[in-house]
């Protein structure tokens, strides 16, 4: 069994000097890196009742539902700045650009909160919980059970 041992660095110094960008989540993949007239493309009519978003990309509906980041956090675009030729080695990436809330979508099915980029959006809360209780736990004694 092999380990993997690479390393990814960000330049710091490229966060500061990002534009805000929209983001879309998309349910397939797109073999494309580069630019793209999103906004003239892909363009969505939102259902009042919940915030739904709908559109059509390449004939196939996609719904879909636009979610922030949690509270303190940035998210990222990353781009790689010189692709090596094997995912063992080193690498170095720039942030492209910055974003506080993306749009998710889902292939002809509603958002739920059951949808994975939901639930992870509620990580860093519970990740904080988790560390509370055992901060807790180990300055006190504590007795508990789990079922």
């Amino acid at each position: 069994m092999s380990c993997n041992t690479s390393v990814i660095r960000v330049q710091a110094s490229s966060v500061e000097q990002t534009q805000r960008v929209p983001v879309h989540l998309m349910p397939c993949e797109i073999e494309h890196n580069g630019t793209a007239r999103v906004s003239q493309y892909l363009t969505a009519t939102t259902k009042d009742c919940k915030h739904e978003k709908t559109v059509s990309f390449r004939g196939r509906g996609l719904r879909g539902q636009e979610i922030s980041c949690p509270q303190g956090y940035t998210g990222l675009v990353l781009k790689e700045i010189n692709k090596l030729g094997s995912d063992q080695e080193d690498r170095t990436v720039r942030v492209s650009s910055v974003f506080d809330k993306l749009t998710y979508w889902n292939l002809e099915t509603p958002p739920n909160s059951d949808d994975t980029v939901v639930m992870a959006m509620d990580w860093p809360e519970l990740a904080e919980a988790v560390s509370l209780f055992f901060s807790f736990q180990s300055s006190h004694n504590v007795c508990y059970a789990v079922s």
